[in-house]
């Protein structure tokens, strides 16, 4: 019976390798390292890109570079394709996923979030001088610039506009400004974004609808120390002031809620 000891010794130094140690472990291993690796695509301004020198910046990388200070540790960030991005995790190529990500069920049902650090709505956007429209039922007959794929055309037609279609948030706003659509329901972030770099353009924000969408950071099952340490540290950049600094730099106005 020598064989099958043979062969539960070697599924068991396989299991070893493949799955090294409990995630549990994890947050030591990030103190004793200094270093937490965190994930992020580098392509989606503002929240994470390169500047003009070639520098990875962002409203995510601060935040995570904020976060890694308050645990005691540095920020490593590694980037990937958003569609490979969370796989990454899986992978354990790094330690958490700092991108925007969406706290949804489906994703917290394989992956543990951090408390929410962002939160984002659908905007209802006119031009400053347009006094006729101020909620959603307004659009009911009037012209709205949507892109046709994304969930707030589908909420424009459902209040009863008549789309003007668009390729996205951009041009979308381009053609409110220009006077060809009344409006466009788009996401708040965008536009104080847009603001941000734009203070000047004559559009404005009149509604908000329906409940925030909001965002965390991701990480694997089963580390609830550093879940822990990473909400710690997000409570205190929130309170002593940082966080308003990092989300006014890059919006304008405080995306928190």
């Amino acid at each position: 019976m020598n064989w099958l000891k043979t062969i539960a010794l070697a599924g068991t130094i396989q299991a070893l390798a493949i799955f090294p140690g409990h995630a549990g472990d994890n947050f030591d291993a990030i103190k004793a390292a200094g270093v937490i690796k965190i994930g992020t695509e580098g392509t989606y301004a503002p929240f994470t890109y390169h500047d003009e020198s070639g520098k990875l910046v962002g409203f995510d990388v601060e935040i995570g570079e904020a976060v890694a200070e308050r645990i005691g540790v540095k920020a490593e960030f590694v980037q990937g394709k958003w569609d490979g991005l969370i796989a990454g995790l899986d992978a354990t190529r790094y330690d958490a996923v700092i991108n925007q990500v969406g706290i949804t069920e489906e994703r917290k049902a394989k992956f543990d979030f951090s408390d929410p650090y962002v939160a984002s709505q659908a905007a209802l956007i006119v031009r400053e001088d347009n006094s006729d429209i101020t909620a959603v039922g307004d659009l009911s007959g009037r012209k709205a610039a949507q892109s046709m794929t994304s969930n707030y055309g589908r909420m424009a037609q459902e209040a009863g506009a008549q789309i003007v279609a668009t390729d996205g948030f951009d041009q979308s706003i381009a053609l409110v400004v220009q006077g060809r659509a009344d409006a466009t329901l788009n996401d708040s972030l965008s536009f104080y974004d847009f603001k941000k770099k734009q203070p000047n353009a004559p559009v404005k924000i009149v509604a908000t609808v329906g409940d925030a969408s909001h965002s965390g950071i991701l990480v694997r099952k089963g580390d609830p120390e550093l879940v822990a340490a990473i909400n710690k540290a997000l409570e205190e950049i929130k309170s002593d002031g940082t966080y308003k600094e990092i989300s006014e730099k890059y919006f304008g106005e405080d995306v928190s809620e």
